[in-house]
């Protein structure tokens, strides 16, 4: 494959692309604290999986493309498993899991009447901590319902996670040992997929803010179900403590998978808002204040799930380019351009 082949024009703030996975979905793939490892799920079936199970892999030397080659499995393989992240000593792995309320996948929603798109909340997910030989070493959340989608502070010291414990998707933190829990966000709708800012100060999510009362009535219907729509969804940053909520996008369709950059000052996502069908995610950049905003990927279908490594030199995201003409999404890693 000639040199960054994988890279389209457009993209310059890519360098030296290249591609990690070779089948299957491949998602939410993260750095180690020590920029060595990247957590991630997959659900390939050529590894024997039936739904998405969480793996590590070295950032360097392990090449998966060889017939058999699989990372070495973190999770118990039973269940469906969602948000793995490393804790700081870079020898133990959070994620979450629904393992102990029955060991087969649970069903997925598909799609609503008229076609509308649909997450599931499985109310069996809890969140584990296991080792790199994927023996469970703690249990975080014990409450009945949803808790997932946690990740941890570069500071070391919290974790924020997703939770249905008081009624609705909110946002909680706890110390690094799972105590000490805070409920954060207050407002109606789907607060999720958080991250730390640089400075451990700040909190970037993706959330949902049903305006009218038809929306609410039908978000309240479907969490009934165990179910969201993600169609809408903007980015919000926030402190730590829930203080200083603002609303960084007011672009539309889907706006997800925030990440911040190394500088603290902007904030990478994945978004459908330039796509006419709803289709087509790529990745931009905006400043904090909400301004600024760059497209920064060109794939034709989806990319999305961006993490920074911790020196700020290499991105990693998934994407559905050189899948040829498959629904497969691979992980693939890139030198950054500033």
């Amino acid at each position: 494959m000639t040199a960054d082949s994988l890279r389209y024009p457009p993209e310059a703030h890519l360098k030296n692309i290249r591609q990690l996975t070779f089948g299957g979905d491949n998602a939410e793939a993260y750095w180690s604290p020590n920029g060595k490892m990247l957590s991630f799920q997959s659900n390939f079936l050529q590894w024997g999986l039936v739904c998405d199970q969480i793996f590590y892999m070295p950032f360097e030397g392990m090449d998966l493309r060889p017939k058999g080659s699989k990372p070495p499995l973190i999770s118990t393989g039973l269940g469906r498993t969602t948000c793995a992240y490393f804790l700081p000593d870079n020898k133990h792995i959070l994620y979450g899991s629904t393992h102990l309320g029955g060991k087969d996948c649970p069903k997925d929603p598909g799609r609503a009447p008229g076609g509308k798109y649909l997450w599931p909340i499985y109310d069996t997910y809890d969140i584990f901590v296991a080792d790199l030989t994927g023996k469970i070493t703690k249990r975080l959340t014990q409450t009945p319902g949803y808790d997932a989608e946690a990740t941890v502070s570069p500071k070391g010291d919290k974790i924020v996670f997703t939770s249905m414990r008081d009624g609705d998707l909110e946002l909680y933190t706890c110390d690094i040992n799972g105590k000490n829990v805070k409920r954060i966000t207050n407002a109606l709708g789907y607060d999720g997929g958080a991250f730390f800012s640089p400075d451990g100060k700040k909190l970037v999510f993706r959330a949902s803010r049903p305006k009218t009362e038809e929306a609410k009535s039908e978000y309240l219907q479907y969490l009934k179900q165990g179910l969201v729509a993600p169609t809408e969804m903007e980015i919000f940053t926030c402190n730590v403590d829930g203080s200083d909520l603002k609303q960084i996008t007011q672009l539309g369709k889907a706006n997800w998978a925030p990440f911040y950059h190394p500088a603290g000052k902007k904030i990478i996502f994945s978004s459908n808002h330039k796509s006419s069908r709803g289709f087509q995610f790529n990745l931009f950049m905006i400043n904090e204040d909400g301004t600024g905003l760059e497209q920064i990927t060109y794939d034709g279908v989806f990319d999305s799930f961006p993490m920074f490594s911790p020196d700020g030199t290499k991105i990693v995201f998934s994407s559905n380019r050189n899948n040829k003409g498959t629904r497969d999404t691979n992980l693939f890693v890139a030198d950054w351009v500033e």
